[in-house]
């Protein structure tokens, strides 16, 4: 055989080796495509199911269901049936991956604890387990309480509520005691507390707010965060 003949020979033999290896590799990226698409399914909508209804949706989308253990209020979805989930509706996610709901308390008016004692931090575990809301904080300094402490609460515990505001001791200071945020607070039980370390608690000027029950403090002087000591004036406007 001549010479050019056998290198032409070689030269197609490599051409087709070149041809057959990029086949292989298109396939093999086409395959993995396909297979990673294959393992991603798209979250179905839990909102209003049951629990079981839940778990056998997930479950015939490849998923698995895992539900929290704390229930939310909400005055739209019955007790019992899904009220939130993780990951959202409409997202996609890989195949046996979990889906977090949270079902329904109910349209159930809340009930405030007594968390007077309590740690701050216990006092916001303790709301968010009952499905209410995080607490308005106001500071006070003191060395008559434990640092950290919630000193008083307002509203009163066992009343129907949604929101809670907590009046917390942190560390005293040389200089005196910090101010504490009073607005939203009922000016009575503010009053109270604050005559109680010796300062001088005056209204001096009430506002009608719409949707607010009278007696909650609206304005405040000093704003809270100044530093004042026992015997200062503290100035209030109030709803009415």
């Amino acid at each position: 055989m001549a010479l050019g003949t056998r290198v032409w020979s070689a030269g197609k033999l490599l051409l087709l080796g070149g041809a057959l290896l990029a086949t292989f590799v298109a396939f093999a990226a086409a395959s993995m495509r396909v297979a990673l698409w294959a393992r991603e399914v798209q979250v179905p909508d839990l909102t209003d199911r049951s629990a079981s209804e839940a778990s056998a949706i997930v479950s015939e989308s490849g998923l698995t269901l895992r539900v929290d253990e704390a229930r939310r209020p909400d005055a739209r979805i019955d007790a019992g049936r899904v009220v939130a989930q993780d990951p959202a509706p409409g997202s996609t996610a890989r195949r046996q991956r979990g889906v977090r709901v949270w079902l329904s308390a109910g349209a159930r008016a809340a009930t405030i604890p007594s968390l007077t004692g309590e740690t701050e931090r216990a006092a916001q575990l303790r709301l968010a387990q009952d499905g209410l809301e995080p607490a308005a904080v106001a500071l006070i300094s003191t060395d008559a309480y434990p640092p950290d402490v919630v000193v008083a609460q307002d509203p009163r515990p066992q009343t129907a509520g949604s929101r809670v505001t907590l009046l917390v001791n942190r560390e005293s200071q040389a200089v005196g005691y910090v101010m504490p945020d009073l607005i939203g607070v009922s000016a009575d039980r503010a009053a109270v507390v604050l005559r109680g370390h010796g300062f001088r608690v005056a209204v001096v000027g009430s506002t009608p707010y719409a949707g607010v029950s009278p007696g909650i403090v609206v304005r405040q002087t000093p704003q809270a965060g100044f530093q004042i000591v026992p015997g200062e004036p503290i100035a209030i406007e109030v709803t009415r």
